[in-house]
């Protein structure tokens, strides 16, 4: 059983390991309304990676009842406060291009860019739009 719970991935909660600076331990993150809540457990303070582990899961699972947000371990896609009015697509004014995003089958995060300069803006925004389509639609279909 233990084993089953360290090999798994868990939602919001992500693993560090930085030698050159000796930190091990797990980063928990929870967004909810717009506001972030994060906390990080050392393997050290909490007597080891399992009980770390656990000690973080403990803490997401609360604050996420503190808060009133549903537990759940899909990855859900929402509707962004964009300008381009299409999900997964926002325009980068700093950098001059498209960004788009999406979530893969797996729960996977995937993200790309089209340069306005290269393609022309009415251009770059077809082509994320059109990668936005392929990538939920692969993520729907497969």
């Amino acid at each position: 059983m233990a084993k089953k719970v360290m090999l798994e991935k868990h939602k919001d909660v992500a693993r560090i390991d930085q030698e050159d600076k000796r930190t091990h331990g797990w980063y928990v993150r929870v967004r909810f309304q717009g506001t972030t809540h994060s906390k990080f457990f050392s393997d050290g303070k909490c007597g080891g990676r399992y009980s770390s582990l656990l000690a973080a899961l403990t803490w997401r699972d609360t604050m996420e009842i503190k808060l009133g947000k549903v537990r759940t371990d899909k990855h859900l896609v929402t509707v962004s406060n964009t300008t381009t009015g299409v999900v997964g697509v926002r325009f980068n004014e700093k950098l001059n291009r498209y960004e788009v995003s999406w979530v893969n089958r797996l729960g996977k995060q995937g993200k790309t860019s089209v340069s306005v300069n290269k393609n022309g803006k009415e251009k770059a925004f077809q082509i994320a739009c059109e990668i936005r389509k392929t990538k939920e639609a692969e993520r729907l279909n497969a």
